[in-house]
């Protein structure tokens, strides 16, 4: 018999990690976790986004034993943007039984059903920076850390409980050109002198949060993604949660900014050298070890393979060509790092904008994810 157990405390969360970490223990395409970011995510005051969303964390048992884990989140503001009253499940992992399933996706209903939710989607978390989107094709291919990875059974294990998919994100393994094509210099060229913008040149990572860029990509975001699937926009004290979490984490050689004459930040890019051997060597843990091969990872003098977080462009600017010049400036510093591959990272397919980037590059589309929904039984 399963039962689901309602959780809040720190070292209930710590097992709720620990779950996922057994679950994919030998399996060399899922990257851990670190227990940190989850149990910060989760654990109640340590996450802004708790202020402004209702959720519950549940672990399912049997004779005991952990076998299933999920978040239920409901997001009154992309409620009102889509116009349906759904109950989010996120963080979900379970073992291949129909009954551990049923029991999981139930509790989510059950609590989406008493707060006067109608229907149920996922996997999502709070907002677009949790990990989002059910691995659907790729399953033997190296997650990276922004994605989330899981066994085939998953999505079987969803479209067996009637869930059908909504929203769909694709993933592109992108080869890096020797050098940028001519075409694309004359037009970043073009674009620079007759827009007079300018890509920023930083020392230190921390001088881009002290002079307030991390704040403006933020707010950059929030404009660029509004539109996109399931985005609801940030406060000002989520931006700055996630300036100060995620900014100094990050290399100043792969972080392109450009900017106006007026300094507004009209696109960007951020990248890092892939870390996903680092974690899975480190374990979900940063302590005591766990930092030495993600410090040799992210700081390594060469990185076949780099990760594209984050690039968008300013409404206003991107029929301008500004990606020519992103692009110019983002590439040489791929060669100095030997980069050869560049991924993607999920991006929605019917995103026309971003899907239109990667169309003069060699790439491979070699990953698919999807959100499934239905309505409350």
């Amino acid at each position: 018999m399963v039962t689901i157990v309602p959780i809040d405390t720190k070292k209930e969360l710590k097992e709720f990690v620990r779950f996922k970490l057994r679950l994919y223990k030998n399996n060399p395409y899922a990257v851990p976790p670190l227990y940190s970011d989850e149990i910060d995510a989760l654990l109640k005051g340590r996450n802004p986004a708790h202020e402004i969303y209702e959720y519950q964390v549940f672990l399912a048992k049997r004779d005991g034993r952990t076998v299933g884990r999920v978040a239920a989140i409901i997001n009154h503001i992309n409620n009102r943007t889509e116009g349906i009253d759904y109950v989010r499940f996120g963080f979900i992992d379970f073992i291949n039984d129909d009954e551990v399933v049923d029991a999981l996706i139930g509790a989510v209903e059950e609590w989406g059903r008493k707060h006067g939710m109608t229907h149920i989607q996922g996997p999502l978390g709070f907002t677009d920076f949790d990990p989002e989107g059910m691995l659907t094709q790729g399953f033997e291919r190296l997650s990276t850390i922004a994605s989330i990875y899981n066994y085939p059974y998953y999505p079987k294990q969803l479209a067996r409980l009637g869930f059908k998919p909504v929203a769909e994100w694709v993933e592109y393994l992108i080869h890096v050109p020797d050098t940028m094509p001519e075409k694309h210099r004359r037009i970043a060229e073009i674009v620079r002198q007759k827009y007079d913008l300018r890509v920023l040149e930083f020392k230190t990572v921390s001088e881009i949060i002290k002079k307030g860029y991390g704040l403006k990509l933020f707010r950059l975001i929030n404009i660029t993604y509004n539109e996109l699937y399931g985005y609801s926009q940030l406060n000002e004290k989520q931006m700055e949660y996630y300036v100060n979490k995620y900014i100094p984490m990050l290399r100043k050689d792969l972080i392109t900014l450009i900017v106006d004459r007026e300094d507004n930040l009209v696109s960007f890019g951020v990248a890092l050298p892939s870390l996903s051997r680092a974690m899975q060597k480190a374990r979900g843990r940063i302590f005591p070890f766990g930092f030495i091969p993600l410090l040799r990872a992210l700081y390594g003098k060469r990185a076949e393979v780099c990760d594209l977080m984050l690039i968008a462009s300013h409404p206003n600017a991107q029929s301008m060509g500004v990606t020519a010049m992103l692009f110019d400036a983002m590439i040489p510093r791929f060669h100095k790092l030997g980069t050869i591959y560049a991924e993607s990272n999920p991006e929605l397919e019917n995103n026309q904008r971003i899907q239109a980037l990667w169309g003069n590059f060699d790439k491979e589309l070699h990953k698919r994810r999807a959100v499934f929904a239905k309505k409350i039984g």
